[in-house]
Parts: C-alpha cells; structure tokens; sequence
C-alpha cells in the first residue's frame, strides 16, 4: 500500500480541521513548501487540498500551491475547488500529476466523465462521505446521493483512483473505517485511497491487509504519532 502525506490548506498554512470543520482548525506549518520538500523523494505522491477553494468553489491558494509544485516535484495530486475544465486544466498547467474532483461528482458528472475519458489515470474522483452519504462543497451540504453508488457510476472510467473519506473520522485519529474503505474497493476495479482517521500504524496495516491501494495521512504525521518513515516501514511488513 502506498502511503501519502497530506497538506491541508487554509490560509496560506498547513492545517487540519477536525470532522471537516472549518471552524475546528489546528494550524500545524507556517512553511507548507517547506514540508513538502522535506518529503520529496521518500514517497511517490503528495496530496494536498486548498480547503478555502473546496468552500468557495474555485481556486483560492494557487500561488501556495505552485510553490508546494516546485518543492515536491512530480507526483502531487490536487483538489479543493475543482468544478470547471479551467480550473483542471490550470492546476494540469502548473504541474500537478492528479486532480482531485468531489463535488463535481456529483453536481456535474457529464464534466468529470469528459475529463476521465480525455485524462486517463489523472482525475481522482473523491467521495466524502457521512453516515454512507455524499458531502459536498468542502463537507458543509449533506446529499442522499450514496457513496456506493457514486462510486459504482463512475466505475467504467479510466480514473486514477478513488479517495474515500469518512468525515466523521477525519482529523480524529480514531481509526480508519476500513470495513466501509473495503467495501468501497470490492465495487469498483479503480484503485482506492483511503483518507481519515488514520491513527496508528497499526490502521495502515489493517487498510493494506484489505487490499487497500493508498492512504492518506494527516493528522498523524503532524502531531508526531508516528513518522512517515515508520509509517512506510508498517506497509512493507
């Protein structure tokens, strides 16, 4: 399984909020490219989010961003505010190897299957879901759109994976649900990145004893529970 660390962005700082609350923030990293740099090279991938950009609906911290770009190198995925061809095609323009679409998913799939089919292995469709159902719009609009279901919609396409999220456990460290993340995955022949409370070594071996392709790591990281070193030491055991 191929562990990614996260940047979460608010305010030009690396933060993370609990449960997708925006008014629950912890700022972990004045430097967010700084962070990044110190990881390039250790692992393949980076995933960072522009939290305001999820909330507004457009691109908010493309200048934080880009630097992030320079500093990671290849190999960083996108998302937060990813609703127009324009937007996809402007973080595709300053580098980014993957764009994250979530709300598009669900309020415009006619766009996300058009740039799946023309951008094979780059789109990452994200499914953030409470109790099973769709949230949007940066977690802040509740849908009765199920996250099975979406994902099993999308499922013909040559996605570059599938990110699910269970917002009740984001940034709690409570443990990963690997039984929905397992779930998810037995649907679609599309990779699955596993995101959100994510608390232990022992939950990264738990997601790839399920056959789990990815997970993202947050919180963890920055409050120094464990290392990223010791995180990819968990995987390959």
């Amino acid at each position: 399984m191929i562990v990614i660390p996260a940047i979460d962005l608010l305010g030009g700082k690396a933060v993370r909020l609990h449960q997708g609350k925006y008014d629950a923030v912890t700022v972990y990293d004045d430097d967010p490219p700084a962070r990044a740099r110190g990881w390039r090279g250790k692992v393949p991938w980076l995933h960072v989010v522009d939290l305001e950009g999820a909330r507004a609906g457009r691109p908010v911290q493309i200048e934080v961003v880009k630097n992030i770009l320079e500093a990671f190198g290849p190999g960083v995925q996108i998302g937060g505010g990813v609703r127009t061809r324009e937007t996809f095609e402007a973080y595709r323009a300053l580098g980014a190897a993957r764009v994250v679409l979530g709300s598009a998913a669900v309020k415009d799939a006619g766009l996300v299957r058009a740039l799946a089919a023309e951008h094979p292995g780059v789109v990452v469709v994200a499914v953030d879901a409470k109790d099973g159902f769709v949230a949007v719009d940066g977690w802040t609009q509740a849908t009765r759109v199920r996250a099975a279901d979406l994902v099993t919609s999308f499922a013909d396409l040559p996605l570059a994976g599938v990110l699910y999220t269970d917002v009740a456990r984001d940034g709690t460290r409570t443990g990963a649900n690997v039984d929905a993340t397992a779930d998810l995955a037995a649907r679609t022949s599309v990779p699955v990145i596993a995101s959100g409370g994510v608390g232990s070594v022992a939950d990264l071996r738990a997601l790839s004893e399920r056959g789990i392709a990815a997970c993202i790591v947050g919180r963890a990281l920055y409050d120094g529970t464990f290392t990223l070193d010791e995180a990819l030491e968990a995987v390959r055991a």
